[in-house]
């Protein structure tokens, strides 16, 4: 997959405040706070960056933590992951595998099929509701 690369600049001109302190500073938005944790549209979850498909609401589910949980992205090769130790935890981040913009995180507690929780920031995504 071919990376999108910009500026610190380009990226602030770009993105909201909030959205350029979660994408691109590894922020997190407050629980229950983000527009899109209760959405239950059908639709496509994008990258708020580069709009790259990351989730599906087929994949979506109710974790109770107050950000849009899934259990699968739309297509592994879409995010990466790498392993954070910020604020003296071991996690799993996980960004956007085409212009590294932080989305959140994984964890292993979540739902079958895949008993994977990714824990997302709305900041990071936009909903590209289905048609029809």
């Amino acid at each position: 997959m071919e990376k999108i690369e910009k500026t610190d600049a380009e990226w602030r001109a770009q993105l909201t405040p909030e959205q350029y302190k979660v994408t691109r500073e590894h922020g997190t938005e407050r629980a229950f706070s983000g527009e899109l944790w209760d959405n239950h549209e059908k639709g496509t979850y994008v990258c708020v960056a580069c709009g790259l498909p990351a989730y599906s609401s087929e994949h979506k589910f109710e974790s109770g933590t107050g950000w849009p949980s899934f259990w699968q992205p739309v297509d592994a090769v879409n995010v990466e992951t790498k392993e954070d130790r910020s604020w003296f935890m071991r996690r799993t981040e996980v960004h956007c595998a085409r212009c590294d913009a932080h989305q959140g995180h994984v964890f292993p507690d979540g739902p079958k099929p895949t008993g994977m929780r990714y824990c997302i920031n709305s900041a990071s995504l936009s909903f590209k509701k289905e048609s029809g």
